[in-house]
Order: structure tokens, then sequence, then C-alpha cells
């Protein structure tokens, strides 16, 4: 393979405007689709909380290698940092089993992922400004993996206001998103009317269009290729680039 044909070497860090609001999906997605693309993208989760062990139901790293084919057989354990069994913020989480994450072993812990993977796909812990370390939140360790946030919002009633304090938050830092991602669920569900509105009020707003919505999925092993349309979409914009607003 020649340098023309060598795939980009990249870091995502997949973060939240809230907890639940399905960032584990998009990783998912954004896991199959960098495969599809040629790349071996590595997935890691810094800080798992409301798990005894990796490989627990409520697992985001399991969850994850159970719904990426190019994943079977590998051991989820690998992709966890710190796992805590309350269902907490890391700091909080971590103080209850009277241990504790120095920010310089969470920091070193990201930069060495980022050294050692050429293409990484990083998620975080309910939203951005979730306490990791008495000195370093969630949004904070975006900077430290060397990595560029891709949001992920719910697509209904309150997005607004979550999204545009989030995007604030990442400009606030000197970062923008990557993308901008709404996930559409049965269980939270919105009219077309109100998620076209919601994607046109962030757009305006923040000055960063929304990707697209991940419409709900009812086979997880076998995600339709519209769930992937916003992730594609924004892996194909240049660095720097807007992203082409969809409804």
């Amino acid at each position: 393979m020649n340098a023309m044909n060598q795939p980009p070497s990249r870091a995502l860090f997949v973060v939240g405007t809230d907890t639940g609001v399905g960032k584990t999906v998009v990783s998912m997605l954004l896991l199959r689709e960098l495969f599809a693309r040629g790349e071996r993208p590595f997935y890691a989760k810094p800080m798992q909380t409301g798990c005894k062990t990796p490989y627990d139901a409520d697992s985001d790293a399991a969850f994850v290698y159970r719904h990426v084919p190019e994943l079977a057989g590998r051991d989820p354990a690998e992709a966890v940092g710190w796992c805590f069994a309350a269902p907490k913020a890391p700091l909080h989480a971590a103080r209850d089993e009277m241990r504790g994450v120095e920010t310089e072993d969470l920091v070193r812990s990201l930069a060495c992922l980022r050294s050692e993977h050429a293409s990484l796909v990083l998620e975080g812990a309910g939203g951005l400004m979730v306490p990791f370390t008495p000195e370093a939140l969630c949004i904070d360790c975006i900077r430290a993996a060397d990595a560029r946030p891709v949001l992920v919002a719910r697509a209904g009633l309150g997005t607004v206001n979550h999204t545009l304090l989030s995007v604030e938050a990442l400009v606030r830092r000197g970062m923008e998103p990557a993308g901008i991602v709404f996930v559409h669920t049965k269980e939270r569900s919105a009219s077309p009317d109100l998620v076209r509105d919601n994607m046109e009020a962030v757009a305006m707003l923040s000055g960063f269009p929304v990707s697209g919505v991940v419409p709900p999925i009812e086979n997880l092993l076998h995600p339709p290729d519209a769930a992937f349309a916003p992730l594609r979409r924004m892996l194909d914009v240049p660095d720097g680039a807007d992203a082409v607003v969809t409804g």
C-alpha cells in the first residue's frame, strides 16, 4: 500500500450532551463504518461506571464488541481503562470504592492510546462536564487524547438547549465538533417537524450544522444504511469545512 492509499490517522472522541443519549450506538456505528473504509480502528472507553467488570450486561465495551463483526472474539476488557460499579460520575464512583484515578495517569493513558492507534474511537461517560478526576472533566480528556469531538444528542424535545450549551463549552476550550449527530429512538420519539426544527436551530445558533439523525434501529447486528448516513457525511467532510445540513 503506497502513501496515497494509506487510511487517514484520526482520533474521534464520542461525547454526549447528557447521559443515555446514544453515544455507545454511535460509537458502534462509527467503528463499523471505519472498518468498512479499510481502517483498523481501536475502541476505547477510558472510564466505565455502572459495571463491576467490562463484561457486565451494561458494559459499553461489551455492547460494542458484540455488535462490531470485526471485533468478534476479542476481549472487551482491552478497551476499558477504569471500571467502577456505581452508576455515577467516575470521580464519585471511584471514591465509593475507596479508589481514585490520578489525573496524570488518565492523561498518560489517553496519550498512549493516541500514540499506539492510528485510528481511534474513544467514548466518554455521561455529558461533557462530568468529572473524571478532581481536576479533569470528560471534556478535558478530548484534548489529552489529541482527538476531535463527535457530539451526540437526542433528536427530540430539549435537545437545542443541551446541544448549544455543549457546543459552547467545546468552543470555549478551543475545540470544534467534527460532527453533531442526533439519535432518534422509539423510547424518545419526536415528530419529523420537531427534529427538523431542532436541526435548524442548532445550525443557526451554534454555527455548526447537524450531520444527520440516526434513526431507531430494530436489529443492532444489522443496522440499516440510513443509520450510517450521518457518520459518512461527517467523515467525508475535510477538517475545518462545514458538513451539509440535512433534514
